[in-house]
């Protein structure tokens, strides 16, 4: 009996150690880190958040703001630390709350909400600092606007700068060249029709929305989130039209629908859209893992938009993205890097599609790939065609693995499978497919797998 169950919890161990080294959300584990904005500069990953203190808060208890850097979105390190005693506000604080950067000039911008009243700002020659506030005082102040001035969001478009920030309603401002003041009085976005955490059936009107707004654009729209829902416009002052919410039931993995925030799952998911590489994602705040609303993680998710420009669900795992489980089948539109590829809607989801004579496309951090000497690859060319598809590892550069030339009758109107033997592989691998049409037409591909 006792034999038994060791042998049990052996299994469990081992399972444990499986799932864990497949695992990259939340992004940094059992820190805090949340409200996060994820930024590009010099082709590296930094996320300006807040920092919930401990995992026995009761309350929101944040002293002060964080930066972290990733290369490929997996690896994160801790770069700097902004302190409440180092603004305007020149004491101890407990409610720094969320935070957006921006750059221009050479310099770096970096606003931050003090508590839900306020918004300053500091600068930088670097993205991690050293941090200097400019003003000596708030850039928005209580008494702006009828809404309250915090968790802003900073949007760029064509070298101009604008704020968004509010609770339930928002206003958008253009700054000025100096980043530090606002060129024009903050103007109300109409939302039409719009839900939220607090407000799932539409009706109520006295908390429409939720608080930390945010916009970004994508194919010549204008989306304005709070939290995991969002709209649409063609203009960046709105008005804008509710869509829907890019959480739903169906997006959790097992062991990740729960627990979470008393109003449910679409509660609490502060956060902000991104692009590198030609790859969207969504990053956002969970506390699946932590149990505590008051200590909250940070997870990223793919985003993947539909023919009509409306997002997709997302999935809410433990893989996250630029991490690949090789024992499973891996999406292919959700690449790390792509070149000459756009990602397009089909039947049940979507796929990739050259859109160019040569092209390539990155998996990077593939695990499990020991043992594995075959990649399969789901494909289809509407069109038919010849063409060449190369397998490396490491680099765009680097070791040749794979590859085969191959011709797909257009009669064949539907994805089929086309294998690859490799040479060995360790047990971790960067993964590159790079795609030449032989002939002018275009490639798709829906997934693949590596098997022994």
């Amino acid at each position: 009996m006792r034999k038994n169950k060791k042998f049990k919890i052996l299994i469990f161990i081992s399972l444990f150690c499986f799932l864990e080294s497949f695992a990259q959300n939340p992004i940094v584990p059992n820190k805090g880190l949340n409200d996060p904005h994820i930024h590009i500069f010099n082709d590296t990953a930094y996320v300006y958040a807040s920092h919930d203190k401990s995992i026995k808060n009761k309350k929101f208890i944040m002293e002060d703001w964080w930066i972290w850097s990733s290369p490929d979105l997996v690896n994160w390190s801790k770069r700097s630390v902004l302190n409440p005693k180092d603004t305007y506000i020149g004491k101890d604080f407990t409610r720094c709350w969320a935070t957006d950067v921006a750059y221009r000039n050479g310099k770096y911008y970096w606003y931050f909400s003090e508590g839900n009243q306020q918004t300053g700002v500091v600068v930088g020659d670097s993205p991690i600092g050293p941090w200097k506030d400019p003003l000596g005082k708030p850039l928005l102040t209580s008494e702006l606007t009828p809404t309250d001035e915090y968790d802003m969001a900073v949007f760029e478009e064509n070298g101009e700068h604008y704020i968004i920030f509010g609770v339930w309603e928002y206003y958008i401002a253009k700054l000025n060249y100096d980043m530090i003041s606002l060129a024009e009085k903050p103007k109300k976005i109409i939302i039409n029709n719009p839900k939220g955490p607090y407000n799932q059936n539409g009706k109520n009107l006295e908390k429409p929305t939720d608080d930390k707004p945010f916009i970004h654009k994508y194919n010549g729209k204008y989306y304005l989130s709070w939290g995991c829902f969002y709209a649409m416009s063609d203009n960046l002052y709105g008005p804008y039209d509710y869509k829907d919410s890019v959480i739903k039931a169906e997006s959790f993995a097992k062991g990740y629908d729960a627990p979470t925030w008393p109003n449910g799952f679409l509660q609490g998911r502060h956060g902000s859209f991104f692009e590198w590489n030609n790859q969207w994602y969504y990053t956002y705040c969970d506390i699946s893992q932590t149990g505590n609303r008051y200590f909250r993680d940070t997870f990223i998710s793919y985003v993947h938009y539909k023919e009509n420009g409306e997002m997709a669900t997302i999935r809410v795992d433990g893989v996250g993205v630029a991490n690949y489980n090789g024992n499973s089948t891996i999406e292919a539109e959700d690449f790390f890097k792509a070149e000459g590829i756009a990602k397009i809607e089909i039947d049940k989801g979507f796929a990739i599609q050259t859109n160019a004579s040569k092209s390539y496309v990155t998996y990077s951090n593939v695990k499990g790939l020991e043992n594995k000497s075959k990649l399969t690859l789901k494909t289809l060319a509407k069109n038919g065609g010849k063409f060449s598809i190369k397998i490396l590892k490491n680099s765009l550069k680097g070791d040749l693995i794979g590859f085969k030339r191959f011709d797909i009758n257009k009669e064949v109107n539907q994805f089929s499978k086309i294998s690859f033997r490799l040479k060995k592989l360790k047990s971790k691998e960067n993964i590159y497919i790079i795609i030449e049409q032989l002939t002018d037409n275009q490639l798709q591909i829906d997934s693949f797998t590596f098997s022994k």
